[in-house]
Order: C-alpha cells, then sequence, then structure tokens
C-alpha cells in the first residue's frame, strides 16, 4: 500500500476521535495480518484505517517541534501509548525501547523523551481537548492559502491592479472625451506600501546615533531583572487568544489520604467513593496525571471546564499557580513545602482547601483552625461486603464539593472565555 499524502499528526488525532487506534505493522503493506504487532521495537510502520486505509513509516518527521527539531511518529505514539503512567517510568520505557531498536540494527531509531509540558500539551491536542499547541507548527495548506491570499494582493505576483486615470487614456485605446475629464479629475491614491511606508526611501541612522547618549550612562540591570522577565515570559506564554486555560486540583501525596489518583477520578465522575488501594479503583496507581471534565453552570453552562488533577506540582511552570482552583489534603503541613505558597492561611486564601475523613470522625484540629477557607466533607467507611452497591450517600457529598470548587472559581473571576483575574 503506497504511503497517504495525509499529516501522520492528523491521522492519529482522527483515529483517537473515532475510537479506531492505529496499528503498528513490520511492513508498509498492512493487507496481511501477519504483519500486525504490538511491539514498537520490531515495527517499523503505523496503519490507519480512518478516514481510509494508509499508513507511514514510524521514522517520518511530524510537526511537533521540540528542542527546534521535528519529532518521530514512534516518539509522538509511544508518548500517547504511555500517557497514564508517571515520568519516571516513561522516562525507563523509553530507554528501554530505544535499547531495543539499537539491538536490531536500527540505532539510529530512537525514542525521544518529551519533557512534561511537551507531554501535557500534546495529548491535550491529540485528545481535541484542545485546536491549539505551542509545539505544533501549522499545516502547509495553512501556508499556502496566506501565500494564494499575498498573490491575489498583488505582494507576490501575479494579477497586477488596472491602471486608472490618465494610464488608461495612453494605452492607445479611444476613450469617451466625457470620460476622460472623468479621469483627469482623479486623484491617485496608491498603493497598500506607498501609504504605509512612503515612496521615498528615509534614513534613521541619525535618529539612532542621537539615542546612543541616552544609554551610555545607563547602569547594566540587576541579577533580579533576567528572572523577573523570565517569569513574565512564561506566565504570558499559554496566553491565547480564544483558549481557556484548563483548572488545576492538586491532590495530596499522603499514604494516608482517602483520595489519592488512583480513585479521585471515579469519585469526582461517578460520585462513587472506592478505597484507593481496590482492584475497583479505576485509574492507575503510576498515573501521574488525569483529566475530569465537569459543566459549571454559573460560569459556563454550555462548554465544560476540563480539570487537571496531579499529585505534585514539580513540573508546573510559574503561571499554573494561578490556575489551582482546589487543594485536597489531610491536615499534614508538609505537604505544601514545595508549594508556592508554603503557609496554609496564605495557600488558601488563594485556592480552595478541600478535607475528606470518614463520616463519625472529628476533622483534626489543624483543619479546623485553617478556617474558611478550607471545606470539609465526610463519606461513609467502606464495606467490603456491600462493596459500590452501598455508596448512594456519596453522589450527595461530591456534589457538595463541586458546589465550593465552583463558587471559589467564580469569585476568583473564572469566565466561560478566561482563567482567574491575575494576581
Amino acid at each position: 500500500m503506497a504511503n497517504s499524502p495525509l499529516d501522520p499528526l492528523t491521522s492519529l488525532r482522527r483515529s483517537i476521535a473515532s475510537n479506531t487506534p492505529p496499528t503498528p505493522t513490520t511492513s508498509p503493506d498492512a493487507a496481511s495480518s501477519e504483519s500486525a504487532t504490538n511491539n514498537l521495537g520490531v515495527a517499523t510502520h503505523l496503519h490507519f484505517t480512518n478516514p481510509e486505509p494508509h499508513t507511514f513509516s514510524l521514522d517520518t518527521p511530524t510537526r511537533f517541534i521540540s528542542s527546534d527539531d521535528p519529532v518521530d511518529l514512534r516518539s509522538i505514539y509511544f508518548a500517547w501509548q504511555q500517557k497514564d503512567v508517571n515520568i519516571p517510568v516513561y522516562i525507563a520505557l523509553a530507554q528501554k525501547l530505544s535499547d531495543e531498536l539499537g539491538s536490531t540494527g536500527r540505532a539510529d531509531s530512537k525514542v525521544q523523551n518529551l519533557v512534561f509540558a511537551e507531554r501535557l500539551d500534546l495529548i491535550t491536542w491529540l485528545e481535541g481537548a484542545s485546536d491549539e499547541s505551542e509545539y505544533i507548527k501549522g499545516l502547509e495548506s495553512d501556508t499556502s492559502a496566506a501565500k494564494s491570499a499575498q498573490v491575489a494582493s498583488g505582494a507576490l505576483g501575479g494579477v497586477s491592479t488596472i491602471p486608472s486615470g490618465a494610464a488608461g487614456a495612453r494605452s492607445g485605446k479611444q476613450i469617451d472625451p466625457r470620460l476622460q475629464e472623468i479621469y483627469n479629475l482623479e486623484r491617485n491614491m496608491g498603493d497598500r506600501n506607498s501609504i504605509l511606508r512612503g515612496i521615498k526611501p528615509t534614513d534613521f541612522s541619525h535618529i539612532r546615533k542621537h539615542s546612543e547618549q541616552f544609554f551610555k550612562d545607563r547602569k547594566k540591570p540587576t541579577a533580579a531583572a533576567p528572572v523577573t522577565a523570565t517569569t513574565t515570559s512564561l506566565a504570558s506564554r499559554d496566553k491565547k487568544p480564544g483558549r481557556r486555560p484548563d483548572p488545576i486540583i492538586l491532590l495530596s501525596p499522603s499514604a494516608s489520604s482517602l483520595l489519592r489518583m488512583s480513585n479521585i477520578k471515579s469519585f469526582l465522575e461517578s460520585g462513587t467513593y472506592i478505597p484507593p488501594d481496590s482492584n475497583l479503583a479505576g485509574s492507575s496507581a503510576t498515573a501521574n496525571i488525569l483529566h475530569v471534565s465537569r459543566l459549571l453552570p454559573s460560569i459556563d453552562n454550555q462548554r465544560p471546564f476540563r480539570f487537571i488533577l496531579v499529585d505534585t506540582p514539580e513540573q508546573f511552570k510559574p503561571d499554573y499557580w494561578n490556575r489551582v482552583v482546589a487543594v485536597f489534603t489531610t491536615g499534614q503541613t508538609w505537604q505544601f513545602k514545595s508549594y508556592k505558597w508554603q503557609n496554609a492561611p496564605d495557600l488558601f486564601k488563594n485556592a480552595l482547601g478541600i478535607y475528606v475523613g470518614w463520616r463519625g470522625e472529628d476533622v483534626p484540629g489543624t483543619v479546623k483552625g485553617w478556617g474558611r477557607g478550607v471545606t470539609s466533607a465526610q463519606v461513609e467507611k467502606w464495606n467490603p461486603q456491600q462493596g459500590v452497591s452501598g455508596r448512594w450517600r456519596d453522589r450527595e457529598v461530591v456534589e457538595g464539593i463541586w458546589d465550593r470548587v465552583e463558587e471559589s472559581m467564580r469569585s476568583r473571576g473564572w469566565s466561560k472565555d478566561g482563567g482567574p483575574v491575575e494576581k
């Protein structure tokens, strides 16, 4: 089967949306089922069936750019396969696959590790939660369309503009005298370039010489200045027009927490509490990032918010802290040592605190001491004999938590078109 001119990134995104994942194969011709394999160490191509059967080589460069270089399709597909594992596991599996490729005589076909921000941006784009990505270049068709517009305007050649006025009279064609009189009264308006830049070249070198004297005695910037500039650029890089940022919820990494990465998704989405160590927990215990969608009617009654759930801020950019809307806590202050706000009262002035404990047990004194910035909820203790069938009261607890999150986000300036008000 000949390779299709379709874009590999677009094909992968389309296959994920239609729930028809591609199949790794050992040959470009996927007509035979014998070429299909689940081992990326021996696979050489990726076969797609949507919208029509086509195949790409796994070494194909994609439009995803990392460190100014395009990332190959194998690394993109591998990152998608390992989207639910934590960073150390992802790096170890990538190294293992690279070693396997080297042992088969393909030393140049290595898996490229994507950093946390790149992997998060890629997964968000592939899942269709965002139509924009700062790491993905536009399609060539978009560039061609822009060039066509320039050709049509005359900027890059093409059809020139029709002359008017006396120029028409000089073409040798007989013109009606009355029409010629109208032409003679026309005023030349010029084109876009002559209006914006003028018709004469202007030399501004004397201004540069004049301005040099103002910078000679200027003191060198302090060491703190570059840091401030860097922080500002990081905080504004993700602010793209029309793109609402995803709010972030932080979980407690404590082993005593009733809600951890393994059971938080089922709790917030399905309204059912399952112990984090139970086999019934819906998420992998090794996942380091999860996503939950929730409609908040008082903020946006049309488009659900997509919440990011993590249990550590070690991969945060500086501007991510402004998107933290809630923090689940057990009352242990060591949880906040790596936070931007290490003091609990300061933390819960900027994000809603949530404590979840067993029904009938007292709320820890430290949590009570943090005041109204922390909301407390209690769930029934787990009964192995009843299982999930006896968890009908959990839904009421979850809805109460979501109401507090919605109220807190609204008070901090979240809207249907944008994130919180900058502080």
